[in-house]
């Protein structure tokens, strides 16, 4: 079966995980402090800070800017539920918006109309915006952060699956007051699970190395090179979102090889889409000028004209299954999330209220993709494609 994914591992991330085992520190210690220093190096900010996912580096990332009860924050309705359920838990509301079919990344003339109509309903503000740099493509941040310093937005981005990504030469996560990024397996670099959030802001990051250790306002790491072992102080009320050394180790190791892992990706992509670009009901990824896509998935949509969505996902499903058949996984793309139960009965909403990402939901479908993957796999793939009628 060729798997949709694989996390990328050599020798020496088998025996970066051995030091902390030997030395006994296992959590929040010198080796995630290392960690985070070389992603901060890496994304070209001054700080950054480890936690057990990208959905709990949101949730602080939020806490930290003062987001929580009542607030409004907008939300892309074609991601993955994780970012709407970090603005859940912060007590805030998330506010969907559709995405551009073209790159399934928030729209941002989607967001001016809705905030104009805010304007217009003389509604509550939205207080921030996290823009979602989806399947490893970042989203249009340029006209972003100009849309929110006109309107007092506070951007979070979620990089999950973006580390490496650029526009311009900027790397995701670096644009807005925070970036958010995942070490889940399918990501570009790997922890087994595992998130961080960096930023350039000090304060901000003070707050989230405080919130994500129970509201401790000294790390143990810090104690223990301290003569006294004063107990911290705790002034806030925080949780525990650490990650463990055995992950920073990991991660560490990971990181010195990130630009063979994406290099190798994008060899891959440069050959899927000379193998796939004239099957006619097939479109492959797209990606703007002056952008660099790590494709965390090589996600592809199905075209079928004069074709509603739930036809399409018919069709779809067929090709999933088919693929199957010959040994080849692949995966919807991701969902649209004012479709998924919670957020349609909170809400109140309807399939047709965000009509690009209702039809991304059921027209969107993953390929394998992997460092490791050889040209023949990728003929498996191209050939069962082919071979299948929509």
């Amino acid at each position: 079966m060729i798997p949709i994914t694989k996390p990328f591992m050599d020798r020496k991330d088998y025996e970066a995980v051995l030091a902390p085992l030997q030395s006994g520190w296992l959590v929040q210690g010198p080796e995630v402090a290392r960690f985070e220093e070389t992603v901060a190096r890496f994304c070209k900010v001054q700080h950054a800070v480890a936690t057990t996912s990208c959905t709990t580096a949101l949730h602080l990332a939020l806490l930290a800017a003062g987001i929580g009860k009542g607030d409004v924050v907008l939300v892309p309705s074609f991601t993955y539920i994780a970012t709407a359920n970090a603005v859940e838990h912060a007590g805030a509301r998330p506010v969907f918006i559709d995405i551009d079919p073209e790159t399934f990344n928030i729209s941002v003339e989607k967001m001016e109309a809705a905030l104009a109509e805010w304007k217009t309903e003389s509604l509550p503000s939205p207080k921030a915006i996290i823009p979602v740099h989806l399947f490893g493509l970042c989203a249009d941040m340029p006209s972003i952060i100009e849309l929110s310093e006109r309107h007092s937005l506070t951007v979070i981005e979620d990089a999950a699956c973006a580390l490496g990504s650029t526009i311009q030469g900027r790397l995701a996560g670096s644009f807005g007051l925070a970036g958010c990024l995942s070490f889940h397996p399918r990501k570009i670099v790997t922890t087994g699970e595992g998130g961080m959030i960096v930023t350039r802001d000090e304060y901000l990051a003070k707050s989230l190395r405080i919130l994500r250790d129970h509201g401790a306002e000294t790390s143990d790491h810090a104690r223990h090179h301290a003569r006294g072992g004063e107990l911290p102080a705790f002034n806030h009320l925080g949780y525990n979102y650490r990650m463990t050394d055995i992950q920073g180790a990991l991660g560490t190791s990971q990181m010195a090889k990130i630009q063979k892992i994406i290099d190798m990706r994008k060899n891959l992509v440069r050959a899927y889409n000379r193998i796939l670009v004239d099957i006619p009901w097939l479109k492959i990824p797209f990606c703007p000028d002056g952008y660099t896509h790590t494709y965390q998935s090589y996600v592809c949509s199905l075209h079928l004209e004069g074709a509603k969505a739930g036809k399409i996902g018919k069709v779809r499903r067929g090709l999933i299954e088919h693929l199957s058949s010959a040994g080849i996984s692949s995966r919807p793309g991701t969902h649209a999330v004012h479709l998924l139960g919670y957020y349609r009965r909170k809400y109140s909403l309807r399939s047709q209220d965000y009509p690009n990402s209702r039809m991304a939901h059921y027209s969107t479908v993953a390929l394998p993709l992997y460092p490791g993957m050889t040209n023949g796999e990728q003929l498996r793939v191209a050939e069962a494609i082919s071979s299948f009628t929509p």
